[in-house]
C-alpha cells in the first residue's frame, strides 16, 4: 500500500465523482426481494495485508452478495476435488450472459467456467456430493474466513430466488441430461439459492477475500485455506470470468481480479496488497454494479496500482 495516499479522502472524492457523473443504473428486479433495496446505497471497504483498513459510506450495512459467493464455493470444491474439478467445468471466459444456454448446449453440458450460473450449479452439485450437511458446512467454511461468526444466509432472499428460478431450473435439467449433475436437482438448487443469499457487509467481504490476496493463507488466523498454486488459479478465473460477458472490460479498465453479484457488490483483489469491496445496488446492462465498476476504475487509476 502507498502510505502517502489518504485513502479515506480518496474514497470520498471518487464516490462524489461517480455519483455526480454517472446516469442511474437499475436494481435487479427479477429477484423480488432485491428490488426492494434502496438504490442510493453506496459503501466501500479496503482491507490491506499490512493491517490497515479504510472505509466509506454504507460499508457496514449487510447486502446480498449473490454471485460473489460462487468464488467461495469454488474454493471449497477445488480444495476437496483438486484438479479433477476441471473434468466437469471449464476455465474459459463466457461470451454470453451468465444464464445463457447456447454454450452449454454446444459443450455437451460442460459449463464454460465456474462463475456463470451453470458452472456454479455444477460446483454446488460437487459440494452436495461431498458435504454431510451442505448448507451448514458451507456456512461454517465462510464463517471461518470471517471475523463475524454470526454471518448467515437470508432465507427470505433464497426463497425469493427459488420462486423465480425458471432459467436456472432449465440449465440444471439440461446438464442433468448430459450426466453432469449427479444429485437430485432440487437439493442442488436449494443449496445454490442459499449460498447466493449470504448477507455480508463490505467490511466483512473484504476481510473474507483477503486470503486470496495473501496467496491462499488467511492473514488473520495464519491458516492455509488453499495452496499458493490453487490461489493463483482462483485469481486467474476471477480475472477472466468474474464479470460475466464484461470481464474483459473490467480487466481493461480496473486491472484487478474480482467478482460481482447482482446484489450490487463487487470484490477485487490486489495480490500481495489488499482486498477491496464496493456495494452499489444499481446495475448496468451486463448485471454488474454501475457505480461500483466506475469507482474501482477510478481508484486503480488514481493510485496507479493494478496487477498490470
Amino acid at each position: 500500500m502507498n502510505t502517502t495516499i489518504n485513502y479515506n479522502a480518496l474514497f470520498s472524492t471518487i464516490a462524489h465523482e461517480v455519483e455526480t457523473t454517472l446516469s442511474p443504473g437499475k436494481v435487479a428486479d427479477y429477484i423480488p426481494e432485491l428490488s426492494k433495496v434502496n438504490p442510493d446505497k453506496f459503501g466501500v471497504y479496503l482491507t490491506a495485508l499490512n493491517q490497515t483498513h479504510f472505509e466509506f459510506g454504507d460499508a457496514n450495512e449487510k447486502f446480498s452478495i449473490q454471485s460473489i459467493s460462487k468464488v467461495l464455493a469454488l474454493v471449497l470444491a477445488y480444495k476437496i476435488e483438486g484438479e479433477n474439478l476441471w473434468n466437469r467445468v471449464g476455465v474459459e471466459p463466457s461470451e454470453t450472459p451468465f444464464n445463457s444456454f447456447v454454450q452449454l448446449e454446444n459443450n455437451n453440458g460442460i459449463p464454460r467456467n465456474p462463475l456463470i450460473n451453470s458452472g456454479a450449479l455444477v460446483i454446488s452439485d460437487i459440494l452436495v456430493s461431498h458435504l454431510k450437511n451442505p448448507k451448514k458446512d458451507f456456512l461454517t467454511f465462510v464463517r471461518s474466513l470471517s471475523n463475524n461468526k454470526k454471518l448467515n444466509y437470508s432465507s427470505r432472499i433464497a426463497e425469493s430466488e427459488k420462486a423465480t428460478s425458471f432459467r436456472n431450473a432449465a440449465l440444471i435439467n439440461l446438464m442433468k441430461s448430459f450426466g453432469n449433475i449427479k444429485n437430485d436437482i432440487h437439493v442442488v438448487m436449494d443449496f445454490y439459492f442459499y449460498l447466493c443469499s449470504l448477507e455480508i457487509t463490505c467490511k466483512e467481504l473484504s476481510e473474507i477475500f483477503l486470503f486470496l490476496a495473501n496467496y491462499g493463507e488467511n492473514p488473520f488466523t495464519k491458516e492455509r485455506i488453499i495452496s499458493t498454486s490453487k490461489s493463483k488459479r482462483i485469481n486467474a478465473i476471477m480475472q477472466l470470468c468474474g464479470f460475466y460477458d464484461e470481464a474483459g472490460e473490467f480487466s481493461f479498465k480496473v486491472g484487478l481480479p474480482g467478482k460481482s453479484g447482482v446484489g450490487g457488490g463487487i470484490v477485487a483483489i490486489h495480490p500481495g496488497k489488499y482486498s477491496i469491496a464496493v456495494w452499489s445496488p444499481e446495475l448496468n446492462k451486463k448485471g454488474n454494479s454501475k457505480k461500483g465498476f466506475k469507482f474501482l476504475e477510478l481508484f486503480t487509476t488514481e493510485t496507479q496500482a493494478s496487477i498490470f
